[in-house]
């Protein structure tokens, strides 16, 4: 499953591009993920993960970055 992210699920999503003239024409809208090994904040276990995580879930911190 690409451009989706693991933690939240983010997933791309259909917008329009709308020109002067308001002709509307379909568009993707890409969510901004990367890839990464992390460890969920809050899990027990504390396993690393190593996926695509959108960086709205890194800026709010449900994930910890591991190197």
């Amino acid at each position: 499953m690409a451009r989706v992210c693991s933690v939240c699920g983010k997933r791309p999503q259909i917008s329009f591009n709308v020109s002067h003239a308001h002709n509307r024409t379909k568009r993707w809208v890409y969510p901004n993920v990367h890839k990464m090994r992390f460890i969920l904040v809050g899990d027990a276990k504390a396993r690393v993960h190593n996926d695509k995580v959108c960086t709205k879930c890194v800026k709010a911190q449900k994930i910890q970055k591991v190197f």
